[in-house]
């Protein structure tokens, strides 16, 4: 008797349906770049709201293997790849309702950063292309990390806040300067 791994669900964002329309679709964070494996359950995910998923374009430079078929949950998908396509984003085709752009999230990702690129993908009617998301989640990523290390250092230096002043100045008052000095 064989018994087959549980499938693991899709971690997924969408856009609310709404009229306004964007560039994404939503966000997809994969748990490997293993596109057979992953595939299937984000298909399963998306049915109930796009229909069969019949077609997935991706660019391959960020799956090291583009399988032509997948099988799903009851057919198979076709697979293609174009290298002209934003690496950071999966076109999927379904023949009742038309397009879905998804924006991929590297399986590697730090779950805080994953949590911002899947709510700011997910906004409705959102002009952000894929590529200036991710560029631009690297930069917050790297303030914060720099955020962090300053305040280390700063914590390991022996720094810390300085006291507050135990008698405020009372009465202090500015003098003028002379109007025409020459210095």
């Amino acid at each position: 008797m064989t018994t087959l791994a549980p499938s693991r669900s899709a971690r997924l964002s969408l856009t609310p349906k709404t009229p306004l329309t964007g560039l994404l679709d939503g966000a997809w964070w994969p748990r490997s770049r293993d596109l057979a494996a992953e595939l299937p359950p984000l298909v399963d995910a998306l049915e109930e709201r796009y229909g069969r998923i019949t077609r997935v374009t991706v660019n391959p430079t960020r799956w090291p293997v583009v399988p032509h078929k997948v099988p799903a949950t009851g057919h198979t998908v076709h697979v293609g790849w174009f290298t002209e396509q934003d690496p950071d984003k999966m076109i999927l085709l379904s023949y009742t309702t038309g397009r879905c752009d998804l924006l991929v999230i590297p399986p590697e990702a730090e779950p805080a950063a994953a949590a911002r690129l899947m709510a700011t993908a997910a906004v409705p009617g959102s002009i952000l292309a894929a590529g200036v998301l991710m560029s631009g989640e690297a930069a917050t990523g790297r303030r914060i990390r720099d955020a962090r290390n300053s305040e280390d250092a700063w914590e390991t230096d022996g720094g810390s806040t300085l006291p507050p002043l135990r008698h405020p100045v009372v009465g202090a008052r500015m003098i003028p300067l002379p109007k025409n000095t020459r210095w």
